[in-house]
């Protein structure tokens, strides 16, 4: 399960695939779909996270485990098309590149006790909150163009 958010880590991980995909778009520069067709995920936006982890403070029961999850699980391709959407840019920018040792195939949570029993739902579909997300980024180039540079060089 991956968080979308603005300001998010400018990093290579998982956890920064959507921030390095949407600088690299953004950036003219060429993108890299490391997990080609493999590999799923489900994405949440932050203010659903944050309102998940509220829920459960306020409602949880002592000791319990809650997955705070979205409702959108797409594979990493699928992603990477919605991407490319939300930044203009089209699959000219794509460049296959091999996938890392150990890559995990999904990446999920079910959110079915959270929902059934403290009411939450995500709020923020997906392509919103890449819009949002995307709109953020290219408005504050300041703020990522120097962090991506000292992590690429």
């Amino acid at each position: 399960m991956s968080t979308l958010a603005r300001r998010a880590h400018v990093g290579r991980s998982i956890a920064g695939a959507i921030p390095f995909v949407r600088t690299n778009v953004l950036g003219t520069q060429v993108l890299l779909d490391a997990a080609r067709d493999a590999g799923t995920s489900r994405f949440v936006h932050v203010s659903d996270h944050c309102r998940g982890i509220q829920l459960v403070l306020e409602k949880g029961r002592a000791g319990e485990v809650y997955n705070i999850g979205g409702g959108t699980e797409l594979s990493n391709r699928d992603l990477t098309g919605r991407l490319l959407e939300a930044c203009g840019a089209g699959w000219d920018m794509v460049r296959p590149v091999a996938d890392r040792k150990g890559h995990d195939r999904r990446y999920s949570l079910d959110i079915t006790k959270i929902s059934e029993e403290l009411g939450y739902a995500p709020q923020t579909g997906l392509d919103e909150g890449l819009a949002a997300t995307v709109a953020c980024y290219r408005d504050n180039r300041s703020w990522w163009e120097p962090l991506k540079a000292r992590e690429v060089a």
